[in-house]
C-alpha cells in the first residue's frame, strides 16, 4: 500500500474533526485535538492521533497518541509521518515528539518526516547530535546502533 504525502497529510486532519466539536463545548479545551498527527509503517499500516491540551500542563501531543496506537498494534517502525494543525497548516514535530520516534526504535532515524507542503527531513537531521552518544553505556544493548 503506497500512501502518498497527500493522502498522509488528510488523515491528519480528519482525526482531529470529531475532537474538536467536543472541544467547541468546554472553553478550556479550545486546543485540545487542535493537532492531529499520522504516520505510515514500515508495514504500510497508517496509524493517527490527536493532541491534549489540557489545564496545568496535562496532555500529549498528537505524534504521541498515534505512536501509541501503533506500538499496542506491535509496531515500532515508521515509514513517514506528519503533523498539522486542524485547518490543516503542516508543523514540524517538537523535540519531545523527535525524540520520542526515536526511542521507540532506532531505524526511526531514516523515518520520512513532512515538515511542509512538499518538504520532507529524515528524522536524523532534525536530531543532529544525538545526546545518547555522549552517554557513558549503551542504552539499547539488544539493537544495532543506527
Amino acid at each position: 500500500m503506497n500512501i502518498t504525502d497527500s493522502d498522509l497529510h488528510k488523515r491528519a486532519v480528519d482525526c482531529t474533526t470529531l475532537t474538536r466539536q467536543a472541544a467547541k463545548t468546554r472553553k478550556e479545551w479550545e486546543f485540545m485535538g487542535y493537532v492531529g498527527a499520522a504516520l505510515v509503517t514500515d508495514r504500510g499500516n497508517v496509524y493517527t492521533g490527536i493532541n491534549l491540551h489540557l489545564l496545568c500542563g496535562i496532555g500529549f501531543c498528537a505524534e504521541h497518541s498515534a505512536v501509541a496506537e501503533m506500538v499496542r498494534n506491535g509496531e515500532t517502525r515508521i515509514s513517514k509521518i506528519v503533523a498539522t494543525t486542524a485547518d490543516g497548516k503542516i508543523i514540524p514535530p517538537c523535540g519531545r515528539c523527535r525524540e520520542l520516534l526515536y526511542q521507540i526504535d532506532r531505524s526511526n532515524a531514516e523515518t520520512a518526516v513532512i515538515i511542509a507542503e512538499g518538504a520532507r527531513r529524515p528524522l536524523r537531521e532534525l536530531l543532529p547530535e544525538n545526546w545518547q552518544a555522549y552517554f557513558d553505556r549503551e542504552l539499547f544493548p539488544d539493537k544495532p546502533a543506527g
